[in-house]
């Protein structure tokens, strides 16, 4: 996005490192720091009044206190009633816990408010195989287009006790059940409203029907961007091919002199600008990497550029922008970071605090663009038939050109940048 405010910090500041030790989610003791709440869209929720909400959160928390009971540090539930669900609210973070159900039982675990991990009776008696239970407890049982069942079955068998550890960070979700991997990295998508990304954050939810579960030792391990930043980076990452190594501008071109090397990273001299873009030339391709933004940075990452003109027109620019810098309360849509800018809006409000790391992918097959920020997808949409809103956007719909950055006078940094041909 092109800008007349310039940042003159060339370095943002650091954040101090958080504690990531696991955490009880429970005192083991009563029902403190949760909640009832029935299945209920989180949307429609936000919409309500204050005096509706209070209402509803009477009536929940009452068959809370009808149905759940603590009994020898077990959370325990009869199978009715409204899901027990934390006061707190969370992000990327890694839960564990231990269950044991009974015969005919259904449940699941509801992330950031939304269902679900499933846990259920796989057996045939349950009744339920013509929905997927023999294919066992652990999997994403809500999704529609992305992975919904477990490679394997992995429950005990009734009386003994499962263990649950699931890790989430964007939308992106492992679960393992009793060791075995249930969910590899899938994309958990939004049951209440599938055009949009999931909740950034929301609650925990243990949901109960059909017969009595028993829940203890849960715990909650908060992830920083370094460790979500990690775990995103081992999906698929044998399969890239690193653009940048660390140390020179090796297979770079163009504006050279507006950036410098700096621990690492690439970054764009503070009051410079210009695009600096590879080499080599791309047809459809993924590409992969993380950036960190001074308060109101901006920059973009060129994609499908001829080698000259202004890459926004030329062929596209993705936005890389500090889109929740007050300077820019009043962007068009199209502009927030993300975005493919003129084109196709972003969904907004994933970015992580000024000074953190971000991790990004961002795919292009023909004209269709895919942008991933930080393990939740924000853009999906081809734009072969879509308006621009920038004038002469004789590049809009290119199939193939370089790779690179926009500069637009701020300390944007890169880092970690590689790229998949397809």
């Amino acid at each position: 996005m092109r800008s007349p405010f310039l940042v003159a910090c060339l370095v943002p500041c650091l954040l101090p490192a958080q504690d990531q030790s696991p955490k009880p989610l429970w005192n083991g003791k009563d029902l403190a720091g949760w909640h009832g709440q029935r299945h209920e869209s989180p949307y429609k929720l936000a919409a309500m009044t204050a005096e509706q909400r209070a209402k509803l959160r009477a009536e929940d928390d009452a068959t809370m206190a009808a149905h759940w009971r603590v009994e020898n540090g077990e959370l325990v539930n009869d199978g009715e009633g409204a899901y027990l669900t934390t006061d707190e609210s969370f992000g990327d973070a890694e839960f564990q816990l231990e269950y044991r159900t009974v015969a005919k039982a259904d449940s699941g675990i509801y992330l950031r408010g939304c269902p679900q991990v499933q846990i259920w009776d796989t057996t045939e008696a349950g009744g339920k195989w013509q929905l997927g239970a023999d294919k066992g407890s652990g999997g994403l049982w809500n999704n529609e287009q992305e992975p919904r069942f477990p490679p394997v079955c992995a429950d005990k068998p009734f009386g003994e006790w499962n263990t649950l550890r699931i890790r989430m960070v964007g939308e992106v979700v492992w679960v393992w059940l009793n060791g075995q991997v249930t969910v590899d990295g899938a994309r958990m998508e939004n049951y209440w409203d599938r055009k949009r990304a999931l909740p950034a954050t929301g609650p925990l939810q243990l949901q109960t029907h059909g017969g009595e579960i028993r829940f203890r030792n849960l715990t909650v391990q908060r992830l920083d961007a370094a460790a979500a930043n990690a775990s995103l980076a081992a999906l698929r990452g044998e399969a890239f091919t690193s653009l940048f190594d660390g140390k020179t501008f090796a297979g770079w071109q163009g504006d050279r002199d507006s950036y410098e090397i700096v621990d690492g990273a690439i970054r764009c001299k503070a009051g410079k600008g210009g695009n600096l873009f590879t080499e080599k030339r791309y047809g459809d391709f993924t590409a992969r990497l993380q950036f960190r933004l001074p308060a109101g940075g901006n920059n973009g990452l060129a994609i499908r550029y001829p080698g000259t003109g202004d890459p926004a027109y030329a062929g596209c620019e993705v936005q890389v922008l500090d889109d929740t810098h007050a300077k820019y309360a009043d962007l068009k849509p199209y502009q927030f970071h993300g975005s493919v800018y003129g084109v196709v809006p972003s969904q907004r409000g994933y970015l992580r605090p000024v000074g953190e790391w971000n991790f990004e992918e961002v795919t292009v097959r023909g004209t269709r663009y895919t942008v991933v920020l930080n393990g939740t997808r924000i853009v999906d949409a081809d734009i072969v038939e879509l308006p621009s809103a920038l004038k002469d956007h004789v590049g809009k719909n290119r199939t193939e050109g370089h790779f690179g950055f926009c500069g637009h006078g701020d300390a944007v940094e890169f880092r970690a940048v590689s790229i998949q041909a397809r």
